[in-house]
Parts: C-alpha cells; structure tokens; sequence
C-alpha cells in the first residue's frame, strides 16, 4: 500500500517524537547527547541554508559558538557570556579584514551570530528546564507535545476546513484557522500535562500553552521564511524524502524560549 505524503509526514513525525521521547526519559545522559545531536545537525543545516540565502555562516563561528550557547546556562556558566559574545565580536569582525571575500564580510559575521543564537538558545532553555525544576522532565516533554501537536493540528485543521489566508506570502497553505487551532490544541496538552505532573494553576498552563502555540507557528514561519529566501524546498535531504531536521524542528524552537522565561519569572520552577 502506497502512503500519501500527509501520512508519511505523520509517520516520520511520530518515529522522530518517539526517539527523542525516549533519550529525554532516559535520563540527563540522553537528554545532554540529543541536545548535542541535534544541534549539530541543525547548524549544518542553518549553515547550508546561509549559504544558499547569499551569505554563508563560517563555520569556525557557527558551530564554536552555537556549542557555547547551547550549553551556557548549564554546563558552560562558569564561562562569562559577555567574554565569549565579546571574542565573537571582535574577533568575528577582525577576522574577515585579512581573509578572501572580506567585502562580504560583515554579513557572513551577521549570519554566524545569528544561527548559533538561533540553534543555540532554544537547546540551551531546554537543558534549563529540564535541570532547573525538580519536575524539568515534565516540562521538557510537555513543550515539546504542546509544540508537536500544535503542528498537527493547524494542518489537519487548516487542510480541511481552512479558508482565511495566514502570512500567504511566507506560506501559502497556512490558515488563520489552522492556526487558531493549533494554539487550541497546545492549550489542551498543556492542560494536561498540568494535571499530570506539572500541578500549576490552571491559569499558568492556558497561559502557557498559548505562548507554545504561538511560539510553535512563529518558528515554523521563519523556517519557510528562510527557505523561500534560499529558494529551496527542505533545509536539507538529512532524512531521506521528508526533509532535513531543521524542517522537522523548526516549531519546537521557539516555544522552550518562551516557557522558561514564563516560568522563571512566574516563579513556577520548583
């Protein structure tokens, strides 16, 4: 039997969200190495796609960097960020004044910055909460279903009953109704999650699950953004016919961000 392409997307999906499921359960040794993993993966991606956008990421930036900053708040913090952010800047910008292509400099030193904040900050808000709270398990997984699910429901929402246009010029297939929702259904497992494990009140995880929501939909946007710009269809052929992982995690980005700040400053870790 020949499956659709919409089902070979939810096939893969759930494969993927079962193996990271299963190194977040696994305990810190298998959250540390996916969040290792995959920002590996999705930096040479995000360099790749710098590349095609007209000004490629160097390397010897992106990846040093992206690795501080996804480890910052956990295991690096005993390195000052102002120190390293202060090397990349001048250092950086030095750099490109004696190497070939130096005209084009400044905007692969731009592009470098911003893929290793890009990458890095959500994989680093991640390791926080999951080290930061006796309960970081929860939210870790909690987030990531919230964001998945936000996916799944805009597309099986917006491919059905959606009418009204959502950012056409980014996405042409995206709906307001879609979207809407998707952040309904973020709302819903973080809901659960909440009765669960998380134990917040209810207010805090409606709260929550909207910032995932919208959190989810805003990465998915600036992705096609920057796929349309690069003028390719997937961030890379990583994972045979479906894409690359960058394509796969765009929308589980953003949302870490969002929830930890919300928490942190909630005072909700505990």
């Amino acid at each position: 039997m020949r499956l659709s392409p919409f089902m070979v997307r939810i096939l893969s999906g759930a494969v993927i969200l079962l193996v990271c499921l299963g190194a977040i359960l696994s305990g810190p040794v298998g959250v540390v190495l996916l969040c290792a993993i995959l920002t590996a993966f999705l930096l040479w991606e995000f360099r790749g796609l710098s590349d095609k956008m007209g000004s490629r990421a160097p390397s010897w930036l992106l990846y040093p960097l992206g690795a501080y900053v996804t480890f910052s708040g956990t295991f690096l913090r005993g390195i000052s960020l102002q120190l390293i952010l202060s090397i990349a800047l001048i250092g950086g910008l030095m750099t490109f004044l004696f190497i070939p292509g130096r005209r084009e400099g400044l905007n692969r030193w731009a592009m470098g910055m911003a893929g290793a904040l890009y990458i890095g900050l959500p994989m680093n808000c991640y390791l926080l909460l999951y080290f930061s709270s006796a309960k970081g398990i929860g939210w870790v997984v909690f987030a990531i279903l919230a964001a998945v699910v936000t996916d799944v429901a805009a597309l099986l929402v917006g491919s059905r009953i959606g009418r009204t246009p959502f950012f056409q010029r980014i996405s042409p297939k995206k709906t307001v109704e879609g979207a809407v929702a998707g952040i309904v259904g973020a709302v819903l497992v973080m809901i659960f999650g909440n009765f669960v494990t998380l134990g917040l009140p209810l207010l805090h995880a409606v709260a929550i699950g909207i910032l995932v929501g919208m959190g989810a939909e805003i990465g998915d946007l600036v992705e096609s953004q920057m796929k349309r710009i690069a003028e390719v269809k997937d961030s890379s052929n990583l994972i045979p016919g479906h894409g690359g992982v960058l394509d796969r995690f765009d929308s589980i980005l953003f949302p870490p961000i969002l929830v930890y700040y919300y928490a942190l400053f909630g005072g909700l870790l505990r």
